[in-house]
């Protein structure tokens, strides 16, 4: 499970960085608004903890960004503030939990775990991209109606593509958001995976929808004049955040 922390006390964030990795969480982190909401809006998180007082960029105005940009991830909001913002602040503009400082370690995942398990109620069911859908909560992927297996890191392969559609991602990026950290293999890997992921999702289909692009990386493009195997679910969120 891949974490956003958004703190600027950067003695705290690396106190909650070493904790969730202690946890089994894969974990980064950003000091101000700006940076944070870059980093929400360009990697896909299965949560985000984000502070309230930030410099550049308050929590607020990042989860309000975050929310019109339809970015559905979990947020939890931490603050020591009173008064000129509450819970109900929060709530409204789309934060899922709450927590004041100071809080219990142990709370702090318990909620955050609680968080992730039930995600967010407003976020989009299927991620979709022509005819290709994906959805995160049932971990299923079809091309029109036709299911295709993958295993899990095909899976995580392809909703990081998904969610960067129509961009060129390098193997370095696709290796720091799909590996864990302590990875240590060569980039070779990711030429092996994405292979493999268009052996299912394009090659039986006709189809030419991840390319290589020389030098650069790769890129997941929605299928034009494909041979579709069934209607597309027509209530599918674009896979774009």
């Amino acid at each position: 499970m891949r974490i956003l922390v958004v703190e600027d006390e950067k003695l705290l964030a690396e106190t909650l960085r070493r904790g969730l990795a202690n946890q089994g969480f894969i974990v980064d982190l950003s000091f101000d608004g700006v940076s944070g909401l870059w980093a929400a809006t360009e990697n896909p998180y299965d949560a985000i903890i984000l502070d309230l007082m930030l410099p550049l960029k308050n929590g607020y105005d990042v989860l309000k960004d975050l929310r019109e940009r339809r970015i559905w991830t979990p947020v939890m909001m931490l603050t020591a503030k009173d008064g000129e913002y509450d819970q109900t602040d929060a709530f409204d503009l789309g934060a899922d939990d709450y927590l004041t400082k100071p809080f219990s370690f142990l709370v702090l995942v318990a909620r955050l775990r609680a968080l992730i398990r039930r995600g967010a109620p407003e976020r989009p069911v299927v991620l979709s991209l022509g005819t290709l859908t994906l959805d995160p909560l049932k971990r299923t992927v079809h091309r029109g109606r036709k299911p295709i297996p993958l295993t899990a890191r095909e899976y995580g392969l392809l909703q990081f593509l998904m969610r960067r559609h129509d961009q060129v991602v390098s193997k370095a990026e696709i290796l720091d958001n799909v590996w864990d950290p302590d990875f240590d293999g060569g980039g070779n890997v990711v030429e092996v995976y994405i292979g493999y992921l268009r052996r299912k999702i394009d090659q039986p289909f006709g189809l030419q929808t991840v390319t290589t692009v020389r030098g650069m990386g790769y890129q997941l493009s929605a299928d034009r004049g494909a041979i579709d195997d069934g209607e597309s679910p027509s209530d599918g969120e674009s896979a774009a955040p």
